[in-house]
């Protein structure tokens, strides 16, 4: 590793002091991959030895002692495909208008800051706002539906902010220079702007996916079910989910010994989708980066 450059006239005072925050940073950044590598060493160790091909692709069986997790595995799936389309049309055009439309004043501001502390709004209190809205008033009752609307909410606010701060960095001069040309404001959006945003806007939207995948306190008041072994026909039926399944064999069932490898592996598997989830951020961004220097 490269040692740091001292400029001219720098005392050995600071130099030291320099030194000793250098090699503080670097051991906090080891400490934390060391940590994340401890629990998925952890995890893959424990749910490694439950994971074949009978478990990825069956139902749960014997009291959720044998069997597999694919009805939950499904039913994540869908619902973190119910919120992406509740969350993205809605998240990427309130992105541009704030950032391209609305005018600079104390209204942005106002719903800039609406946004961000809905962002800190703990999961379980859209959990709570979900049962309430989606199940009982509007009466779609305990289903995906209602589990993907709440869901959806959730990451709005991820969504709404990585729009707006992706197009927030791109050049005024850009705009001007299109609507110089004689491209009307909307052309210069579409065809301009959002292209160029595109990498941190996909990042962002894959990124609420992740999200999404892991959360138990939205579902278990809107959507999940305790055991719903066979896989949901329509969008009012309730369904499994990897977060809920996890949390319930985990927890409570017939043989909390037995379940306990099922548990692990099921831990393994939601791990998985997360890190593919983040994996394929990562790729898309590089893809529409690169295509946008072939242009």
């Amino acid at each position: 590793m490269e040692r740091p450059s001292y400029p001219q006239g720098c005392s050995v005072r600071k130099r030291r002091a320099q030194t000793f925050a250098f090699a503080a940073f670097r051991t906090l950044s080891l400490l934390i991959v060391l940590i994340l590598f401890a629990i998925l060493g952890f995890i893959v160790v424990k749910g490694a030895g439950a994971i074949n091909w009978d478990f990825l692709t069956k139902a749960p069986a014997d009291g959720m002692t044998s069997g597999g997790i694919f009805p939950a595995i499904a039913g994540t799936l869908l619902l973190m495909l119910g919120s992406a389309i509740v969350a993205f049309p809605v998240g990427i055009m309130s992105g541009i208008y704030m950032n391209e439309y609305a005018s600079k004043g104390w209204v942005v501001k106002f719903i800039r800051l609406m946004t961000n502390n809905l962002s800190g709004v703990p999961s379980i209190v859209f959990g709570l706002f979900g049962m309430a809205l989606f199940v009982k008033y509007l009466g779609f009752g305990d289903s995906i539906l209602a589990g993907s609307l709440t869901l959806g909410l959730l990451s709005l606010p991820l969504v709404i902010r990585t729009t707006e701060e992706a197009l927030k960095d791109i050049p005024d001069g850009i705009r001007e220079g299109s609507l110089a040309l004689g491209a009307t404001k909307l052309q210069t959006i579409w065809k301009v702007v959002l292209p160029m945003g595109m990498p941190r806007i996909i990042t962002g939207l894959i990124l609420s996916l992740g999200r999404v995948s892991g959360e138990t306190a939205p579902i278990l008041f809107t959507c999940a079910a305790y055991f719903f072994p066979q896989l949901p026909t329509s969008i009012f039926d309730q369904c499994m989910a990897l977060p809920y399944h996890l949390y319930v064999i985990s927890t409570s069932g017939t043989d909390i010994e037995a379940q306990q490898p099922i548990a692990y592996g099921t831990a393994l598997v939601l791990v998985a989708i997360v890190l593919i989830i983040n994996l394929l951020a990562s790729l898309l961004r590089k893809y529409f980066e690169n295509r946008l220097k072939t242009h």
